[in-house]
């Protein structure tokens, strides 16, 4: 296995300069690589915001954070910002197109020893690894955002990624202080997003057809099904425009794995973005973001099992398809979503029978979608 001392980042958006910020707290060498200097001078200035804002708190020292700081090379020419690397990790913009151009370049500077990885949430690890030179030596290292704070990363292999890559993903990310969660398949949305994304269109349809509002559903996502927050506050948080782009490249390469409802679509071309924008599915205005007031009074006006019964379903379809194990499903979901309480563990108390009679009213409306998956028709005998 490859030794990893220097890592180059490929992008200083709040993802790159995040894992450059990460990896340098974690004692390697980081090159943090952008096509303009500002941007560069930006992202250096938020990692230093970051660590003074880690030792005002006591959990580093003024000296330390000036070596972490020290770690980090902010370079423009690619040429120079990929000499010596061990690992490359891209975290450019989710458009295909542009990773093309951009690996296309790489392949003429990387040195033969460089291992090639990509932090896309929503694009195809075997699409992209074929786009390069070493699709052999190439792996989907998906970080949560903020990767300071998130401990999730999804490893996700190629169709061609040797196993001697996959083992260096996992030990890089423990290395990081991070929890790996291996996704043995290319599938559209790897673990979590394939059932978070899905799951924010179903609300959507609850909220068109159930006659109740945005947080008395919100509510009942958070204190009868245990996420942090509600769903439409969540995907405000997300942001829009990242869900909009998860729909559609999932959707675009297996249309039984996402329903879409138009309302994503709309908000998106409308520009409410969540709280980026000020506005999404809520309306924030010109204030810090604050939020959504919810309620176990409100919770109490509505039963969400029929988000329950898709989510279920799509993490059933993971488990079927060998995607990833039971084990690790929950993991993801604990440190990706921040769920509080395991989804089957939730089924179980809703009955995995009611489940499957959901679903199977709602095939009605779309079959391919709604099909219970036969392990979850297992957990209901």
């Amino acid at each position: 296995m490859p030794q990893l001392n220097k890592i180059t980042v490929l992008g200083s958006g709040i993802m790159g300069h995040g894992i450059a910020q990460i990896s340098a707290m974690n004692g390697y060498q980081v090159v943090l690589r952008d096509i303009e200097q500002r941007f560069l001078d930006s992202a250096m200035d938020k990692i230093k915001w970051s660590l003074d804002k880690l030792v005002e708190k006591n959990k580093i020292k003024k000296e330390e954070s000036e070596k972490i700081y020290g770690r980090i090379k902010p370079i423009v020419e690619l040429k120079d910002a990929l000499i010596d690397t061990d690992l490359l990790i891209e975290a450019v913009p989710e458009d295909l197109n542009l990773k093309k151009k951009v690996y296309s370049e790489v392949d003429q500077f990387a040195e033969e020893k460089t291992v090639y990885a990509s932090n896309t949430s929503t694009l195809p690890i075997s699409e992209i690894s074929q786009l390069t030179s070493r699709p052999d030596r190439f792996i989907g290292l998906h970080f949560f955002n903020p990767p300071q704070l998130m401990k999730l990363v999804e490893v996700i292999p190629g169709a061609r990624t040797e196993k001697s890559i996959v083992d260096l993903g996992i030990n890089l990310v423990k290395s990081l202080g991070k929890d790996p969660v291996l996704c043995n398949k290319d599938v559209p949305g790897f673990i979590v997003n394939r059932i978070f994304i899905p799951l924010v269109h179903e609300a959507a349809y609850c909220l068109e057809s159930d006659g109740k509002t945005m947080t008395q559903i919100d509510s009942a996502v958070k204190f009868k099904l245990f996420l942090p927050m509600g769903i439409f506050e969540l995907a405000d948080y997300t942001g829009i425009d990242v869900i909009h782009k998860a729909t559609f490249e999932m959707y675009s390469r297996d249309k039984k794995v996402i329903y879409p409802h138009p309302m994503i679509a709309q908000l998106f071309s409308s520009g409410k973005l969540g709280k980026k924008s000020g506005d999404g599915f809520y309306s924030y205005g010109d204030k810090n973001y604050e939020r959504v007031p919810l309620s176990e009074e409100e919770a109490k006006q509505y039963d969400p099992i029929r988000m329950l019964s898709v989510a279920l379903n799509n993490a059933s379809w993971l488990i079927t398809n060998n995607v990833c194990n039971n084990e690790d499903l929950e993991l993801a979901l604990r440190l990706g979503m921040g769920l509080k309480k395991e989804l089957f563990e939730i089924g179980k108390e809703y009955g995995f029978e009611k489940i499957i009679n959901t679903l199977n009213q709602l095939k009605k409306g779309n079959e391919s979608f709604y099909t219970p998956d036969p392990y979850l028709v297992t957990l209901s005998k």
